[in-house]
């Protein structure tokens, strides 16, 4: 595995204008088709106590219920795509993981240790997709388990080459089994999901509760309220105006507990390690603001 790089302070600020680029490209196509998204967890976080990026955050994440999703990958073409392009596994079959992304042209944005992957790289945003969750709570446990173990399968490919030991073994293991196998697992349980339903959502192959500052019991462990990814509100974000959950309070308390308080100087480090990287900056609006002197 390749050792991770530290960027520098105008180079983590160039990413943060990189994925403001394609928010707002993102915001225009859905905008134009009515469809509902939501600036999430830390880009939520940041609209909210920062009124922009939280100053060492390095990415952007937006959620939508799965129809919203689904309308989104249809009209995803109609992105400038001078500025992004939409990534899944369905239009680039060496792209693995599960949820969706919004790419930046022209870049490469390559992860420590995911060097032999052969999907198209590039400077990202995250599109995560929340599907329905069994109503009881013995549903949730078993879909729980069998939603790790599909995610381990998909992980295998970066697991066989980075783990040690007897995880290293298993990965190999689960390597052996068919991704396009995984996907029809997933398409199984993504079809009963609704905009209608009362169910609980989640990222069906993201470890999003793994995550979580503040631990929940019962159904609160395994599912988060459909309200809100229905319910939005704008926010100020960096100068423009994106829309997230109207209940932010509520979904903020339930990540992060006090959200409000910044975590100490100790605990505040970028989430992406990077290998290596080409930004590219030919995008008119990055440079006029990297050169207004907009870097943290």
């Amino acid at each position: 595995m390749s050792k991770a790089r530290k960027l520098s302070q105008e180079e983590f600020r160039t990413i943060q204008l990189l994925e403001l680029d394609m928010l707002e490209e993102m915001d225009r196509v859905c905008r134009k088709h009515d469809i509902k998204y939501c600036i999430s967890y830390g880009t939520l976080l940041g609209a909210v106590r920062h009124k922009g990026y939280i100053p060492w955050d390095d990415d952007a994440d937006i959620a939508m219920l799965r129809e919203e999703y689904e309308k989104f990958r249809k009209v995803a073409d109609e992105l400038d795509p001078s500025i992004c392009y939409f990534q899944d596994h369905f239009n680039d079959p060496e792209y693995l993981w599960q949820h969706g992304k919004l790419r930046r042209t022209g870049t490469t944005f390559v992860r420590a240790g995911q060097e032999h992957m052969k999907g198209k790289t590039g400077v990202f945003v995250d599109i995560f997709i929340m599907d329905d969750c069994p109503e009881s709570l013995s549903g949730m446990i078993l879909q729980n388990i069998w939603c790790f173990f599909l995610r381990k399968i998909l992980y295998a490919r970066v697991g066989k080459v980075n783990a040690k030991g007897l995880s290293k073994l298993c990965y190999k293991c689960l390597d052996l089994i068919s991704v396009d196998w995984v996907y029809k697992q997933v398409d199984k349980m993504s079809k009963k999901s609704s905009n209608s339903t009362p169910n609980r959502v989640r990222p069906l192959l993201y470890p999003l509760f793994d995550t979580m500052k503040n631990y929940h019991h019962g159904k609160d462990h395994f599912g988060i309220p459909k309200s809100w990814f229905l319910e939005r509100a704008e926010y100020d974000f960096e100068g423009y105006k994106f829309y997230g959950t109207k209940d932010y309070d509520a979904f903020l308390t339930f990540f992060y507990y006090d959200y409000m308080t910044p975590p100490p100087v100790e605990k505040r480090y970028p989430h992406a390690t990077v290998s290596s990287f080409n930004f590219n900056v030919d995008s008119k609006n990055v440079r006029e603001k990297l050169h207004a002197g907009r870097i943290i």
